[in-house]
């Protein structure tokens, strides 16, 4: 019989480690994510980066930032819905998109919600993520 302890170890080692998001020292060291972590943490660090902010990486991230002035209104939302799935193809190969749908919130009318639903490649596990994005610079 096969161990499955060190067969989920060998898949999810596929899935890597790094730095956790945000970089915060802890006792004076590094603190890491591992995993699934590390898929949503790099999933965050590409909605939150715009195109343009990695010198080695020129076309790395987001651009939500582009829609910082745009109108609550559907096609707002589908605009956001098209960018967050292709930075998200391009950007994470671990994961394969399930759905990207941004949603007005009920109760602050310049925050969207983008929720994605992905699946982790290498376990097939699914996630979902809701991410808040405010239309206007200033936030109530």
């Amino acid at each position: 019989m096969a161990n499955t302890t060190n067969s989920n170890s060998s898949t999810k080692a596929f899935l890597g480690v790094g730095w956790a998001f945000p970089v915060k020292p802890v006792g004076g060291q590094l603190q890491f994510a591992s995993y699934e972590d590390d898929v949503e943490q790099a999933i965050q660090i590409i909605l939150l980066t715009e195109p343009g902010e990695r010198p080695m990486l020129p076309d790395f991230g987001g651009g939500l930032r582009n829609f910082l002035f745009e109108p609550n209104a559907p096609a707002t939302h589908r605009a956001i819905e098209k960018v967050v799935r292709n930075a998200l193809i391009d950007w994470e190969p671990r994961i394969d998109i399930d759905r990207v749908e941004v949603t007005p919130d009920d109760v602050q009318p310049n925050l969207l919600l983008i929720h994605v639903d992905y699946v982790v490649r290498a376990t097939n596990s699914f996630y979902n993520r809701v991410y808040p994005f405010y239309l206007l610079e200033s936030r109530p």
